[in-house]
């Protein structure tokens, strides 16, 4: 049998007989790579089907320590709990955020449980050196600097490791393909064989993964699909904060953050993100308010900035760092609507203090005091803590998680704190506490617009 050549995308993984210059499946140009797949074997071969019966589930026992701990709480609590062996994690992140150094510092954590790091874009040199740097790092860490997978695999099967890293996957390769290690066809042909050796060994692998420049991980989408876990490693270059994220994790909730600082000893976890976030916030300052998301089961208290100036162009700008672009439009909308506050004639510009991105609409009532503080120029009581969601009419609808939100303000030391109104008084353990239900927008915000033009 003669070797097959298929032109691939190297964006989605299309094959074609043909090169094409625009790929069919995802329309990208110029992505086709001529790959050329060697045949194993010219002769059918007889596979014996091995008697496989079907069992009942509660025949099947499970054990509350199942979940390895990694020694690093942040990295357990995205992971749902800990390591769940015969797992395949995929990493992913922007080049110097620091998948490596996670992984490493993982390994260290995991001593008892004999990890193997496998690298095959650094040598072992630059791997000691990076040790010498970081904190808790065992002299015992087994090291392997291969990029063959056949021979990684072979290493993974006859060792004694329960948890074994490849960085990165963009880097191996197997000789069953003729193309170059990080291609599409190498990237999915490895991590298919990866998922077959921890799925039949029962040991952990966690890979890396290289991303692109819109920010996703590079190689097929079945990558992704093939993996049990995904998680994100992010960060702002100004910031020395990093923020681990579970993008898929058939194991837990997809909705847990770690919150990491990169230090010169490496990452460090932060046990309390909130007095991180507010620890530069300005009081004096209009358009500042303060807010209380979720993320995950996590509290969290952040500075909302906003800044409305006159414009002097034709069309006001819109610029916003942190949050939805098309929610900051609805809220200009909802605030010209029912309040009558004058946004049109106005650039507007809002930020989310410490490089994090927020999904939680809570945030809402938060940045509607922040936006009209800046119009007005009037600060907003630096002791008050903004939640709700706001609605199209103008009402401040209930958010969930109520109960931590305010457990996690009275501990930072706020006094006032305004929230939907839910009909019933809300934790009585809130001593201290001047707790504001609101219905509507207007409420909330009386203080920026009663005996204002």
């Amino acid at each position: 049998m003669k070797d097959k050549i298929v032109y691939i995308c190297q964006s989605c993984g299309a094959q074609s007989s043909k090169w094409l210059g625009r790929c069919n499946e995802c329309g990208t140009w110029g992505s086709l790579v001529e790959e050329v797949i060697k045949s194993t074997s010219t002769k059918i071969q007889k596979v014996k089907l091995k008697k496989s019966q079907p069992v009942k589930l509660d025949s099947i026992s499970t054990d509350k320590e199942y979940r390895l701990k990694s020694g690093i709480p942040e990295l357990d609590r995205v992971l749902g709990g800990g390591i769940i062996p015969g797992s395949l994690v995929l990493v992913g992140g922007d080049p110097g955020i620091g998948k490596s150094t996670l992984m490493l510092q993982m390994c260290g954590g995991l001593k008892n449980h004999y990890p193997l790091y496998v690298t095959g874009e650094e040598s072992l040199e630059q791997i000691r050196f990076r040790s010498q740097r970081l904190d808790n790092i065992s002299e015992e860490l087994m090291l392997l600097a291969e990029t063959n997978i056949e021979q990684i695999d072979y290493v993974i099967k006859s060792g004694d490791c329960r948890v074994v890293v490849v960085d990165s996957i963009q880097s191996v390769y197997t000789d069953k393909i003729d193309s170059a290690p990080g291609s599409v066809v190498q990237v999915r042909e490895c991590a298919s064989l990866l998922m077959q050796t921890a799925k039949q060994t029962g040991k952990s692998i966690f890979i890396i993964g290289h991303v692109t420049k819109e920010g996703i991980i590079a190689g097929p989408k079945l990558l992704e699909h093939m993996v049990d876990t995904v998680l994100q490693f992010e960060g702002e270059k100004n910031y020395s904060y990093r923020i681990l994220r579970a993008a898929k994790n058939r194991f837990g909730s997809t909705n847990e953050i770690g919150i990491f600082e990169m230090e010169q000893s490496g990452l460090k976890e932060v046990k309390n993100p909130s007095e991180i976030f507010l620890a530069h916030r300005n009081n004096d300052s209009s358009g500042i308010a303060i807010v209380a998301a979720m993320e995950g089961s996590r509290p969290l208290l952040l500075e909302v900035q906003a800044l409305v100036t006159p414009s002097y162009y034709g069309m006001p700008q819109r610029t916003v760092n942190g949050y939805d672009l098309r929610r900051i439009q609805m809220l200009l909308a909802v605030l010209e609507k029912r309040l009558g506050l004058r946004f049109s004639q106005h650039d507007v510009f809002v930020n989310i203090a410490g490089g994090l991105y927020l999904e939680d609409t809570s945030a809402d009532l938060g940045i509607a005091a922040a936006l009209v503080s800046s119009l007005r120029d009037k600060p907003v009581d630096p002791k008050t803590v903004y939640i709700g969601e706001i609605g199209l009419t103008g009402e401040v609808r209930s958010v969930s998680y109520l109960d931590q939100r305010l457990n996690e303000a009275q501990k930072l030391g706020f006094d006032k704190i305004i929230i939907p109104n839910t009909g019933s008084n809300r934790n009585p353990n809130l001593n201290n506490i001047n707790l504001i239900q609101v219905e509507r927008l207007s409420l909330a915000l009386n203080d920026f617009i009663k005996n204002e033009p």
